[in-house]
């Protein structure tokens, strides 16, 4: 049997600008509607559902990871100097405006307007 990843809802205060967000930094296909949900695909056929959250108590940010090439890396890295991002090397952001090398790569983290913490890493953990 294979069991692959198909979709993962996210939540948002705003999916709209949420989704934006996304796919301007990390450069994809522009996000699509499904139903109550704002839909940013990437390339392994997986895709982020964006959904818009209005429980009183909020939401628990979560952690999204993304494997990228060397010049995307570089590009993305572009995109969040540009728009005067924070980034950071480590996920608990104490090594800020760093880039991570671990597993023979590069890595970073940085904070999406929810609170997410999202990475980029161009060689999957354990190298």
């Amino acid at each position: 049997m294979s069991v692959e990843l198909n979709h993962t809802i996210v939540h948002a205060h705003d999916k709209h600008a949420s989704a934006r967000f996304l796919v301007e930094v990390l450069g994809l296909e522009e996000p699509t509607t499904f139903g109550p949900f704002v839909v940013v695909q990437v390339a392994n056929g997986v895709s982020l559902d964006f959904a818009d959250d209005h429980a009183p108590d909020g939401f628990q940010p979560q952690h999204y990871a993304f494997l990228v090439s060397e010049q995307e890396f570089d590009q993305i890295l572009g995109r969040i100097e540009g728009r005067g991002l924070t980034y950071w090397a480590d996920p608990f952001h104490r090594r800020a405006g760093e880039v991570n090398h671990d597993d023979g790569g590069r890595g970073l983290y940085w904070s999406d307007p929810n609170g997410h913490n999202l990475e980029i890493i161009t060689v999957p953990y354990g190298g």
